[in-house]
């Protein structure tokens, strides 16, 4: 059974290291902030000028003006920093983030991200997201495997304009953890529950490495 959204940001939480400091992106990477694994402190920035962010707030209880770059609200954590954008892009160019998680229209097999726009469709803007994948030391990409007329977003090149080049490590999406590896492909890590290697092949463009026996992901 492919993941839903809050099954590709519970994987995606298990990625996380005590003591990074990750930034996460609009859509699904937010959610990943509702899943950090107990015994693990990392530190969430959002680009708009918080770092520290916690869980979405509770039904009720949201601070209107506490919101973080893609407008949602949010809750902040005990010792939480409010700053401008020049303090908050300082952090992102100056390499101090460990860890971006974006989405992605498409990735291709050698790491390319295209995430911003489509050609004909209202942009609302780029953000920070091409600071964040040249200055991150890790970029992980929550996706759906396909788009909503069945074609593969990982390809072996992008059509879309590119966000970053060469840039994205691991991608997690509602059928499988893959990683990008040197030299082009996409490597099997991990299947959802129920979803077989055939799926995730009939639904992979670019070139899918498959070694050995693939687990099933733990959630």
């Amino acid at each position: 059974m492919a993941l839903d959204k809050n099954g590709i940001a519970k994987r995606i939480a298990q990625e996380l290291k005590d003591g990074y400091y990750v930034n996460l992106g609009i859509g699904i990477p937010t959610l990943v902030a509702n899943y950090i694994p107990q015994g693990i402190d990392v530190i969430l920035q959002s680009e708009n000028g918080l770092l520290g962010i916690g869980a979405f707030p509770e039904k009720g209880k949201a601070d209107a003006d506490l919101i973080n770059a893609g407008k949602q609200t949010v809750t902040a954590m005990q010792g939480s920093s409010f700053f401008d954008s020049a303090t908050s892009f300082a952090m992102i160019r100056g390499g101090h983030i460990d860890l971006t998680v974006l989405g992605a229209f498409e990735v291709s097999e050698t790491g390319d991200i295209a995430s911003w726009k489509i050609p004909g469709k209202l942009v609302k803007g780029m953000g920070g997201a091409m600071d964040l994948v040249a200055s991150a030391k890790n970029i992980i990409v929550a996706t759906t495997h396909t788009d909503r007329n069945g074609n593969s977003k990982l390809k072996k090149a992008c059509t879309l304009p590119l966000t970053g080049v060469s840039c994205v490590k691991k991608i997690v999406t509602d059928l499988a953890l893959l990683e990008v590896v040197v030299g082009g492909g996409f490597k099997l890590l991990e299947r959802a529950p129920g979803v077989s290697v055939e799926d995730i092949k009939n639904a992979t463009e670019g070139r899918l490495i498959v070694e050995g026996d693939i687990p099933e992901m733990s959630l």
